[in-house]
């Protein structure tokens, strides 16, 4: 069950990290296409959740994730996992900006 809630808790820094990334002319991914990208992303960003800064290849993975394969995840449960306004934070060490109002999942963005 730990386990599980912290791949959860991964997964929700991953789609508020990558809000900003999306590049709306890729085709649409694939179900295991998404699957792939989100383990990749989880294991790329792993130590975020013992409280570590981003590494650069978690900011990478950020980059190039597709917010599509993420934000259908983003529960009201999982949502509560985490500190949002430290997601934030996350993100701008990896050299981006949120966008103000963006709504992923159950979470919107402030």
């Amino acid at each position: 069950m730990e386990a599980k809630r912290w791949s959860s808790f991964i997964l929700l820094v991953l789609a508020v990290l990558g809000i900003w990334g999306v590049n709306r002319a890729d085709a649409a991914l694939s179900a295991a296409q998404c699957k792939v990208e989100r383990r990749v992303g989880l294991n790329a960003c792993k130590p975020v959740i013992y409280g570590k800064n981003p590494s650069p290849a978690c900011c990478e993975r950020v980059r190039v994730s597709h917010i599509e394969c993420v934000c259908p995840d983003v529960t009201p449960k999982l949502a509560a996992l985490i500190d949002l306004n430290r997601a934030i934070r996350l993100i701008e060490g990896c050299g981006r900006r949120v966008p103000r109002h963006y709504k992923c999942g159950s979470i919107t963005t402030p």
